[in-house]
């Protein structure tokens, strides 16, 4: 589906106890479906408003919002979020944890969602540490459980909050093909936001890049590198050469 995701014309303002303050100012993009889009700009510019905006925690001030061609409501359960941190309860075992959408939206009975669950577990080599607790894991895969906790639900789209930001640079790269491989397996819409432009370039078919605040959308590169895999597509001929221009985007 063409234009999965639509951003049209989207501005958002937040009250301090000073003033009004303008974070986005007529956003414009659109992501199409088992796409996987990557939004960069400079710091503290607006992406994770977007997010937050796109998840329906926050509603835009202007301009709309669109998934599937109908409007973005609060808590959308077309919409899977993973954050940062991977959030798994130390105290839960992997599978508890896995579970935990399912409890939440009471249906932890469901047999079809419990054996979807047991399914991406066997699929993606996490079954045997189902009974684990996480901190008996690896940086690596605790992010791909949390992945997993999220795909249980079935979301339409993911929303990718800087997921690999506390991860080593050797297990950047190895989980950056993971987490690629596991949503182009699973065919998932995917939206991420990342301070690393080699990240958002190698895990990418499009980069939107944004203006400092109020962001609006300064340009949109499309992108199509030679590689199978995210470290790949690092070796790409042409992938210095976006790399510099989506740089001098950014300062």
């Amino acid at each position: 589906m063409k234009d999965f995701l639509q951003f049209k014309d989207v501005s958002y303002f937040y009250q301090t106890k000073e003033n009004e303050v303008q974070a986005l100012d007529k956003v414009n993009f659109s992501v199409d479906e088992e796409e996987f889009a990557s939004l960069v700009g400079p710091s503290g510019c607006g992406k994770t408003t977007i997010l937050s905006l796109t998840a329906g925690l926050l509603e835009p001030s202007s301009g709309q919002i669109l998934l599937q061609g109908s409007p973005i409501k609060k808590n959308d359960s077309r919409i899977g979020y993973m954050f940062q941190r991977d959030h798994l309860f130390e105290w839960r075992s992997i599978w508890q944890n896995i579970k935990l959408g399912l409890e939440v939206q009471k249906k932890n009975k469901d047999e079809k969602s419990l054996a979807f669950a047991d399914e991406l577990l066997r699929k993606y080599d996490l079954y045997n540490f189902k009974n684990k607790k996480p901190r008996q894991l690896s940086g690596g895969m605790r992010q791909r459980v949390a992945l997993i906790r999220t795909l249980v639900l079935k979301p339409a789209l993911l929303l990718l909050d800087e997921p690999f930001s506390a991860l080593d640079f050797q297990t950047r790269l190895k989980v950056c093909d993971d987490v690629y491989d596991i949503i182009k397996q699973e065919k998932k819409t995917a939206l991420l936001v990342t301070h690393d432009i080699s990240e958002a370039l190698s895990m990418s078919n499009k980069v939107i890049i944004l203006s400092s605040r109020p962001a609006s959308t300064k340009k949109i590169v499309r992108l199509n590198f030679s590689g199978d895999t995210p470290l790949k597509k690092r070796e790409a001929e042409n992938f210095g050469k976006h790399f510099e221009m989506i740089w001098r985007n950014l300062t």
